[in-house]
């Protein structure tokens, strides 16, 4: 494996050389590992995915309006398309004699990552809601509506049902434990996706920036953060954007614990796709030791990069 370049760039992957702005890029990069692993099966589910979400979060789809959520955005969504196919990748190159995930299965799969998020997107007749995060604590349930609706109308109805459990994986309404999945072969792409979800965002290049301004205000129209002092809703975890970023190290402990014990340690299967080494918890790595820096100086300043 050739050495990843030292300076790693702002909107792109874990290895530098995946651009996750890009649809193209990502798209590129998830059909070479598909022909791979199956040479003989076509992208023509992926391909028609990646347009679809695009469609989707630009807007352009007549029933809902463009993303308007700064953080769960459509970088973020290729983001986990691409960890995912990396894990189904390495699953796929150390199983030895288990049963192989197949095409069908890891197109499934990326189509339920590209879609995760999907819930997050207001209707065009929602005029109750004025920013998508105010779906925050019911975006996984929407979501998995709308992911059954689309699996029965792409072609790949007798999926819809397990597409509409799989989602969950990514959210915390339900023990993962609990998910209903057809069999154990769908469960590990269960905690695949799972797993994506969480080390696609922890390993962002920008990602304690885009906690301090995107997601703090996400979560302040999503109930979990407070919009002042004088906001005192329940269910407020966070009272400040200092408060949202120190609590990262422990966010993290959190979040690997569950990665472990309630996701089946599915992170492993990086290693295999990387030749060893995972790339994702190297960059998270960096991430929370940057973190704990700033919460010991109690000095967002360190943070000197900032968003649009």
């Amino acid at each position: 494996m050739e050495t990843v370049m030292e300076l790693r760039r702002n909107n792109f992957d874990v290895s530098n050389t995946v651009d996750t702005t890009d649809r193209a890029s990502v798209n590129l990069e998830v059909n070479r590992m598909f022909r791979e692993l199956f040479p003989d099966a076509d992208t023509r589910q992926i391909d028609r995915c990646f347009s679809d979400v695009t469609v989707l979060y630009r807007g352009e789809h007549p029933s809902y309006r463009a993303c308007d959520t700064a953080y769960h955005d459509i970088q973020h969504v290729f983001e986990v398309a691409l960890a995912m196919s990396r894990l189904m990748d390495g699953y796929e190159r150390s199983r030895r004699s288990s049963e192989s995930i197949g095409p069908r299965r890891f197109a499934f799969g990326v189509t339920v990552a590209l879609l995760h998020d999907v819930g997050y997107l207001r209707h065009v007749n929602d005029n109750r809601h004025e920013n998508g995060a105010e779906y925050t604590r019911i975006h996984v349930s929407r979501g998995a509506r709308f992911v059954e609706r689309y699996m029965a109308d792409s072609g790949m109805g007798d999926l819809s049902a397990a597409a509409k459990e799989i989602i969950h994986f990514t959210g915390y309404e339900r023990p993962a434990s609990r998910i209903r999945v057809p069999d154990v072969m769908f469960r590990l792409l269960g905690h695949m996706l799972g797993t994506a979800d969480i080390i696609a965002q922890m390993a962002d290049r920008l990602y304690l920036e885009k906690c301090r301004d995107r997601l703090f205000p996400e979560f302040v129209l999503g109930g979990l953060a407070a919009g002042g002092n004088d906001d005192h809703r329940p269910g407020i975890l966070f009272k400040s954007v200092e408060d949202l970023i120190v609590s990262t190290p422990r966010f993290y402990k959190t979040a690997r614990a569950r990665l472990d014990q309630q996701l089946g340690e599915a992170h492993k299967f990086a290693e295999s796709h990387f030749e060893g080494q995972n790339l994702y918890f190297d960059e998270m790595g960096k991430n929370v030791q940057y973190a704990s820096v700033v919460a010991e100086e109690h000095d967002l300043g360190l943070l000197r990069r900032h968003l649009k």
